[in-house]
C-alpha cells in the first residue's frame, strides 16, 4: 500500500534557500498556539465538500495539531521551491508534502521517520494498445503537470533510452490530465500512483500499470533547528502507523465513492464554486452585511452545518440559530425557512455591526467582535472590553480584548465592578470566533469569490 501523496522534489539553489534560517522549535509553536503547515494544492489532500474541510493531508495534521496542543494553519503552496522558502522564512514550520530524502537535503533540514512508500505511473487509456516497453513511445507526446517532478523523470527516461518521444508540460493539474486522457484527447500523462489509483476507481478505463518510477519512502520535512519538533512528529507518526495513516489513504484514494463526490459534486471545491444550496441566499445576505460572502457561509456552517430544521439543546433553530426571542424580535416567524432564518440573523449582525462601529472602526477586527457577540451575548463581549480599558490594554484589537473574555470565568474579573454581566466561560466564545475565521480562511483558499 502507498501512503504518498505527491512527488515533488527542490531541484535547485538548496544551499540557497536555508541561508539565514528561522527558528522556532515546538515550544514557541505551542506558545504561540498554532503550527503553519505547507500543503500541496492538490485534489486528495485538502478541499471543500458541503461546506466541510476534508482531504488526507487535512485530516493527517489536523490529528498532529491535536497532539501536540495547538491549532492548525495550513498555507497551501504549488511548488515545493516555495514550500522550502516558508520554511526558511518562517512562514511555515512543517512541510507536509511527502518528500524522498537524500543526502543534500538531509544536510540542510530534518526528515521525518517515512509515512510509506509512492512511486510515479504512466497513464493512459485502455482502449489503446497495452504498454509492454517504453519504445511505444516513439513518436507520440507524453503530457505532464508543469512545475511539477514528471518533466525531468520522464525526459531522463528518454533520453538515457533514446526513443524520440516528445514532452510537453501543460499548466492543467494531473487530474484534469487524467481527464483529457479518458476523453481521448491526449494519449499519455504521468501522476503520482495515488492520484492515479484515485481517478481509476471511478474511471475504468483507465490502465496506470506502467511505472515510471520505482517506490521510494516519503517523508514531511521540518527545519533542521526544530529537534524536538521532529521527535513529537516521528513519535505522533509511530503510533498512527498501524491504522490511522492507512485508513485514511484506503478512504482518499481508494473508496470509489468517495473519490467520485469529491471530484464531481458541485458542493465540492474540485468541481464546483458551491459551498451549499443556500450560497444565492448567503451572498444576499453577505451584500448587505458588507461581508465577504465566504465569511458568512462560515458562521452558518459553523452553527448549524446548513441544516434549516437544526434545533439546538437551548432552543436555537434555523440556518443561523437564533433563539426565539431573536427570531421574534428580528421578524423571524418560520425559523425554517432559509431566506427567513438567514436574513433574521443578518438584521442581528447588523445590529452587532451597529453597537461596535464607534468601539472598533477597523472592519476585519469589528468583526471578529461581532462573532463573539453573536455567540456568548454582546454583554459579556462588552464586559472583556471594559476590562481590557481597565488594565490599559488596547480595546479595539480582539487580541487583547479576547485574553480578557477567556478571565470571565475567574472570580477576580468578573466579579470586578466593571463586569455587568457576571460569569462566563469566555474561552468557548473565543475558540468560536477562531473556529468561523479559520473556517473562513479555508473557504477563501479553496472557493472562489
Amino acid at each position: 500500500m502507498l501512503f504518498g501523496v505527491q512527488c515533488t522534489f527542490l531541484e535547485k539553489n538548496f544551499e540557497k534557500v536555508f541561508n539565514d534560517t528561522y527558528e522556532l522549535d515546538l515550544a514557541g509553536i505551542q506558545a504561540r498556539g498554532f503550527i503553519r503547515a505547507a500543503v500541496d494544492n492538490n485534489s486528495a489532500g485538502y478541499y471543500i465538500y458541503r461546506g466541510r474541510r476534508m482531504g488526507y493531508e487535512y485530516e493527517l495534521l489536523r490529528d498532529l495539531a491535536k497532539r501536540l496542543g495547538v491549532q492548525l494553519h495550513l498555507v497551501l503552496v504549488k511548488d515545493i521551491d516555495k514550500a522550502f522558502d516558508y520554511l526558511r522564512e518562517g512562514k511555515v514550520d512543517l512541510i507536509a508534502m511527502n518528500l524522498e530524502e537524500n543526502s543534500e537535503r538531509a544536510e540542510n533540514a530534518s526528515f521525518s521517520i517515512p509515512l510509506g512508500k509512492m512511486s510515479t505511473v504512466l497513464v493512459r487509456a485502455k482502449s489503446s494498445e497495452e504498454i509492454t516497453s517504453w519504445e511505444q513511445l516513439e513518436g507520440d507526446t507524453v503530457y505532464v503537470r508543469q512545475g511539477a517532478v514528471y518533466m525531468d523523470q520522464i525526459c531522463a527516461v528518454r533520453d538515457s533510452l533514446q526513443i524520440g518521444f516528445y514532452v510537453v508540460e501543460s499548466p492543467e493539474h494531473e487530474e484534469t490530465l487524467i481527464d483529457e486522457v479518458v476523453d481521448g484527447k491526449i494519449k499519455w500523462t504521468v501522476a503520482d500512483q495515488n492520484i492515479a489509483q484515485s481517478n481509476a476507481t471511478y474511471y475504468d478505463g483507465l490502465d496506470i500499470s506502467w511505472k515510471l518510477k520505482d517506490e521510494g519512502e516519503v517523508a514531511w520535512v521540518v527545519r533542521e533547528n526544530s529537534p524536538i519538533l521532529l521527535d513529537s512528529l516521528n513519535v505522533w507518526l509511530g503510533d498512527k502507523q498501524k491504522r490511522f495513516i492507512p485508513d485514511l489513504y484506503a478512504k482518499y484514494f481508494l473508496n470509489s465513492k468517495n473519490s467520485y463526490f469529491r471530484n464531481n459534486s458541485p458542493y465540492s471545491s474540485l468541481a464546483g464554486n458551491q459551498i451549499s444550496v443556500y450560497d444565492e441566499i448567503i451572498k444576499g445576505g453577505a451584500e448587505e452585511l458588507g461581508w465577504d460572502w465566504r465569511l458568512l457561509a462560515s458562521l452558518v456552517y459553523k452553527e448549524s452545518r446548513f441544516d434549516t430544521t437544526a434545533l439546538s439543546y437551548a432552543g436555537a433553530e434555523g440556518l443561523l440559530q437564533l433563539m426565539p426571542v431573536t427570531l421574534e424580535r428580528f421578524g423571524v416567524t418560520n425559523p425554517n425557512d432559509p431566506q427567513q432564518s438567514l436574513m433574521g440573523g443578518v438584521r442581528y449582525l447588523k445590529y452587532l455591526d451597529k453597537f461596535w462601529m464607534e468601539r472598533v472602526p477597523e472592519t476585519n477586527e469589528r468583526i471578529k467582535f461581532i462573532l463573539a457577540s453573536y455567540n456568548i451575548g454582546q454583554g459579556h463581549v462588552e464586559d472583556a472590553w471594559r476590562l481590557t480599558m481597565k488594565y490599559g490594554q488596547n480595546t479595539q484589537i480582539w487580541s487583547e480584548v479576547s485574553e480578557f473574555l477567556e478571565l470571565k470565568s475567574d472570580p477576580k474579573y468578573y466579579r470586578d465592578p466593571v463586569v455587568k454581566s457576571g460569569y462566563a466561560k469566555g474561552h468557548l466564545a473565543v475558540n468560536y470566533v477562531r473556529d468561523v475565521m479559520g473556517l473562513f480562511e479555508s473557504y477563501k483558499a479553496l472557493v472562489e469569490p
